[in-house]
């Protein structure tokens, strides 16, 4: 399957806190917060949705196209990812601004304070999906966050073109209006949130469960430690649990890493559970790293991962997948 990943490039800086943002957080005085924390460290790596997605891809061996811009700072990062099995031959080189920088605190309770600089993103929308198309035959496009009229521009030429597409507004949906919110996620093959945004986006688009369920394929939630919720329309709800006792060293990514496993999976033809499960299995190897491309993906890892928590059964059909030559 050729999938193209179309969102956001950038770097991100991630820092820990060594307390609980809650113990600083007076309720009488939310009006007019003014906080500065000390962090103990400082890591900066390499992110962005898009960027992150793929890399899990190219881990998978799906060579992903990534579809994105970024500055002319870029370079070292491309390298990167075209060492890990990214087609970087659709990102976009703004010749105005830098690469987006993602900012995030995270306290001891995993809870997180992030900003996000776009950057070089604001110009995704030039990025003309046709032309990628007629040069390679995509079969699906995954619109993840990004600038907002980039995500409603390539779900609606997705549509044009003929070709499934899956969505992910996530960290975007705050920021998104109703009517951008219906654009993106009606007839989507795969809606992608976590249980916030399930909340948030019916909110927003003012739909029930059931009337979010009638104009998309499935719907993915991702629910932390507590695993996945997968729903069809007219069939029962299936609940993947997470990989437990998993040490979480930075949860930034894993929600990223769960839709590579996931789409990677569906992309072989493999059952959703089993492309759940897979998810989950990949979710666990980013949390356990610091950064979102931290990680190595090493087939052997996880099929015992997969075995351990979800069954032989799980692990043979995956077997034959991850154990083909890179």
């Amino acid at each position: 399957m050729r999938i193209a990943v179309t969102g956001s490039i950038a770097t991100d800086h991630l820092m820990a806190f060594p307390g609980r943002f809650v113990d600083q957080l007076l309720p009488d005085q939310l009006h007019h917060i003014s906080l500065s924390f000390l962090v103990d460290t400082l890591e900066v790596r390499r992110g962005g949705v898009a960027a992150n997605i793929a890399y899990g891809l190219g881990g998978l061996c799906l060579t992903p196209l990534l579809a994105g811009a970024v500055g002319s700072d870029f370079a070292e990062y491309e390298v990167w990812l075209k060492e890990h099995g990214v087609d970087t031959g659709a990102v976009h080189v703004s010749a105005e601004h830098q690469t987006a920088r993602f900012m995030c605190m995270t306290d001891q309770d995993s809870n997180q304070i992030a900003s996000f600089y776009a950057g070089a993103m604001a110009e995704s929308a030039r990025i003309d999906l046709h032309t990628l198309h007629a040069r390679t035959p995509l079969d699906l496009i995954l619109v993840s966050p990004n600038d907002p009229g980039a995500m409603v521009r390539h779900t609606e030429q997705a549509r044009e073109l003929g070709i499934a597409f899956a969505a992910d507004p996530s960290q975007q949906l705050a920021r998104l209006t109703g009517a951008e919110v219906r654009t993106l996620v009606t007839g989507a093959r795969w809606l992608f949130t976590n249980e916030y945004e399930s909340a948030l986006l019916r909110e927003r688009a003012e739909w029930s469960h059931e009337e979010v369920l009638d104009r998309v394929g499935t719907w993915i939630t991702t629910l932390g430690a507590q695993g996945v919720r997968i729903d069809t329309k007219d069939a029962p709800t299936l609940t993947v649990p997470a990989v437990p006792d998993v040490r979480a060293e930075d949860p930034t990514g894993v929600g990223d890493a769960f839709r590579s496993g996931f789409l990677a999976a569906v992309g072989w033809g493999l059952p959703l559970e089993t492309a759940a499960q897979l998810g989950c299995a990949m979710s666990a190897l980013v949390l356990q790293a610091v950064g979102s491309q931290s990680y190595e993906v090493e087939p052997a890892r996880l099929l015992a991962t997969v075995r351990t928590v979800y069954g032989e059964q799980a692990a043979g059909l995956l077997a034959p997948k991850l154990e083909q030559p890179a």
